[in-house]
């Protein structure tokens, strides 16, 4: 019988992956916890239209790379292609929020997009996001970016660039529209590719975030959008420039960073690395004030930011389990079922360790309690099974002793100074 294989885009991650994915998310837990978010747990499935309305019918995630389907009553369901419009309509559906409450959230999990599988980036791919609604003030852009700055330090991630631009507000952005379609028409538009001459029509900003080389050297003379925002944008943005410098967050000014969302104004920010590739950017965010009142909620100012977990994998050393207190290795058949009680009593007392299946010798024994990195090796063979006892062979070479098994019970310090597992 045929295998059945994985589906292209789809990876397994095994456990040597799966450790550096749960120290990343231990280490959000505790840093996005020290400025007073809490974890939030959305579903992986929405209604189409939640996309739709958020990120914008003329993006590419919305227009290509969704993942939608009928349901069985035929309404039209998407596996999410990004976290933020799910915090939203569940922040919208709480009813929690009250005037002058900020509330913070943050959350883990997978994404999905039907896009050519890259390195870093699979058709599911996996992140961490945070998200600040409630708080319009340019402190709560300066404390985002730090928070992020923080995780991404916390992680050993020190040698990466924080790219920042302004988009303007919903009142300023109808002039840089139009000083782009201005630009766009003194182009040979046929140059372009067929999706960015749909955009010129439709949505012009999209165009600079085009990933076709000679779309991109079409528009780098473009206006930038950075100088046709409003007085109140720019007050905004330098006062976020001003906090961040002061706390010492390294940045460069990006005026053609416009990100992939449709939601996106006034500050968004990308955090990028050199080591990955082309595709470089590993976290990336802003502010999206209105995107809460466009999903039906209260008018409320928002801002997040989201990290990439694959592509920051690339980026971590790897993540060692810790050493296991024990491997109990079984020399003789009859001792199969004591070795395993005793393994199991030493587990309940805090301890941590592997119970080797099925007689062996001792030299393949001490050969897995070496690869397996155990400090200690319990010994029972025929004499230790008929006398009650167990041989403790301290693995780093400081000799063996024969004791009886409820002599290693109660007196586990003795034996076990540095147990690993939690309860002692």
């Amino acid at each position: 019988m045929a295998r059945i294989q994985k589906i292209k885009g789809f990876n397994d991650l095994f456990p040597e992956q799966s450790a550096k994915y749960a120290l990343m998310e231990q280490r959000a837990r505790e840093v996005f916890g020290r400025y007073g978010f809490g974890e939030l747990r959305v579903p992986v499935l929405e209604r189409t239209e939640l996309f739709a309305r958020s990120i914008g019918e003329d993006t590419d995630v919305v227009g290509k790379e969704m993942f939608s389907f009928p349901d069985r009553r035929g309404r039209s369901m998407t596996l999410r292609p990004e976290a933020t419009a799910g915090v939203v309509r569940a922040f919208v559906d709480s009813g929690l929020h009250q005037p002058g409450r900020v509330s913070r959230y943050y959350t883990f999990g997978p994404m999905f997009r039907y896009e050519r599988p890259q390195m870093g980036r699979q058709r599911q791919f996996h992140q961490i996001n945070a998200e600040t609604f409630g708080a319009a003030e340019p402190q709560a852009d300066a404390e985002t970016l730090l928070m992020l700055a923080a995780f991404l330090g916390s992680l050993g991630l020190d040698d990466l660039s924080f790219e920042l631009n302004t988009l303007g507000c919903a009142e300023c952005r109808p002039a840089y529209r139009e000083a782009l379609t201005g630009f766009f028409g003194s182009l040979d538009v046929n140059a372009l590719c067929e999706d960015c001459r749909r955009r010129v029509k439709t949505n012009p900003l999209r165009v600079l975030d085009c990933k076709v080389p000679g779309c991109r050297d079409l528009v780098k003379d473009a206006p930038a959008v950075s100088s046709h925002v409003c007085a109140g944008c720019r007050r905004h943005f330098e006062a976020v420039l001003e906090m961040i410098s002061a706390a010492g967050l390294k940045h460069s000014l990006n005026s053609r960073l416009v990100r992939g969302l449709d939601y996106y104004q006034r500050t968004t920010f990308e955090v990028c690395s050199g080591e990955i590739g082309a595709q470089s950017a590993v976290a990336g965010g802003g502010r999206y004030d209105g995107l809460v009142a466009a999903l039906g909620g209260p008018d409320v100012p928002g801002i997040g930011f989201a990290c990439g977990m694959d592509r920051l994998a690339m980026l971590l050393d790897p993540v060692l389990d810790p050493e296991p207190d024990f491997y109990l290795a079984v020399l003789d058949n009859r001792a199969e079922a004591q070795a395993a009680l005793l393994a199991q009593r030493l587990r309940e007392r805090g301890l941590g360790g592997e119970l080797g299946y099925g007689a062996a010798s001792l030299k393949s024994r001490l050969r897995q309690a070496n690869k397996n990195r155990a400090r200690t090796c319990l010994i029972i063979g025929l004499e230790e099974f008929e006398a009650g006892t167990v041989l403790v062979k301290d693995m780093t070479g400081h000799g063996q002793e024969s004791v009886g098994r409820e002599t290693l019970l109660d007196k586990l310090d003795r034996f076990f100074p540095s147990p690993s597992g939690p309860g002692r």
